[in-house]
């Protein structure tokens, strides 16, 4: 990339809690997009994990510190599997060996792992520190970067502790998109899909369009589509910060998606492949209760083949057994398990609840031609 600033596009987040910039493009830490940024703090550390601390850490590392900030940096193991409230704790350690304090501050460097793991450490550590997202996959940079939500795993499901804490900036380079693997780039395509599914109308027909560009990493049709999916989630979010409602149609097609991952073994699946799973199967059980058209099945099903993401894995669970996986998701109230699900693109529902015998039904119906 040339040392310069190549496109820069800038969207502000209003919560209650905090406003602040996402900037999205190419180029950007080259080009002093820190210069952009209040950096009000006594010092500053970075996390990010051991795949992605040798390609991109130095780069960012060097953009605070000529902002005058010497960031000490912890790498800590690549995957779903290691976000824990145990490799949480090793953070904590870390910080304060390097003498954080709560007026410092946080870059998490690496995907949906280290931006939901880093941003519930920041939001813990001496009470709550700040923190500015640094994605580095697809899926963080459209998902899991903006909003507030942390989290980590416990052996019973995902993202079963955590806070709603807004960041204070997310840098969105979407240059580094160049270093991911094929299989987790098109990972991030279901977070992008699902975003398209709810918004519906142009976001949908870009989509539909430009499958093929975004499979082949097209970087002006990625800048379009990355900052839709950001706008759009901007949106929900400020109209619903904290999941009272709204928000929770962005959970869609992650209730069965946690389940998998958790059936399967966290890992086994990644997080976007699940989600395009779950997208078809959650699908069908809206169809099932009469509120899902039949077009939304058949238009997801091939926009999804055409972004190269699977619709099938094998199960060994029975429908029973995976119903009781589903009983530790998050969204649960009392003994019922709300889902999120479509009318129709751009037209979604949320808190709707699945009877325990539709679920199985649809589960028994679409093992066969989605899960097996």
């Amino acid at each position: 990339m040339p040392r310069r600033l190549l496109t820069m596009r800038k969207l502000i987040v209003e919560t209650r809690d905090r406003v602040y910039p996402v900037f999205i493009g190419y180029g950007l830490f080259e080009g002093g997009i820190l210069s952009e940024l209040d950096l009000p703090f006594s010092s500053g550390a970075l996390i990010t994990n051991q795949k992605v601390g040798p390609l991109h850490a130095e780069k960012v590392s060097q953009a605070f510190l000529k902002r005058g900030f010497r960031l000490s940096s912890l790498a800590l193991p690549d995957g779903e599997e290691f976000k824990t409230l145990a490799s949480a704790e090793v953070a904590y350690h870390f910080l304060l060996q390097e003498g954080l304090d709560r007026k410092g501050f946080l870059v998490t460097l690496g995907g949906g792992v280290i931006t939901d793991l880093g941003g519930f450490v920041a939001s813990t550590f001496m009470r709550g520190i700040a923190y500015y997202q640094v994605p580095t996959s697809l899926l963080a940079q459209v998902d899991s970067s903006v909003g507030g939500k942390t989290g980590v795993n416990l052996e019973e499901g995902k993202n079963l502790v955590g806070t709603f804490y807004q960041p204070y900036g997310v840098i969105i380079e979407l240059s580094f998109l160049k270093t991911l693997p094929e299989r987790e780039y098109r990972e991030g395509l279901a977070e992008v899909a699902k975003a398209a599914f709810l918004a519906g109308g142009e976001f949908l027909e870009v989509l539909r369009v430009q499958s093929e560009a975004l499979l082949g990493r097209d970087y002006s049709v990625l800048e379009d589509v990355v900052e839709r999916a950001v706008l759009f989630k901007k949106e929900v979010v400020e109209q619903d910060e904290k999941e009272k409602g709204l928000r929770s149609i962005l959970n869609y097609g992650h209730t069965v998606a946690h389940g998998l991952e958790r059936a399967l073994g966290y890992g086994t699946l990644r997080h976007g492949e699940a989600v395009a799973i779950g997208m078809m199967v959650e699908a069908m059980i809206g169809l099932e209760l009469g509120i899902t058209r039949p077009q939304v099945i058949e238009i997801q099903k091939v926009i999804l083949q055409e972004l190269g993401l699977p619709l099938r894995v094998e199960v060994a669970l029975s429908a029973e057994d995976f119903w009781a996986i589903l009983k530790y998701d998050k969204k649960r109230e009392a003994q019922h398990i709300k889902f999120s699900l479509l009318r129709d693109f751009g037209d979604p529902v949320f808190g709707v609840s699945v009877p325990e015998e539709t679920f199985k039904k649809v589960f028994d119906s679409v093992r066969g031609a989605v899960l097996q």
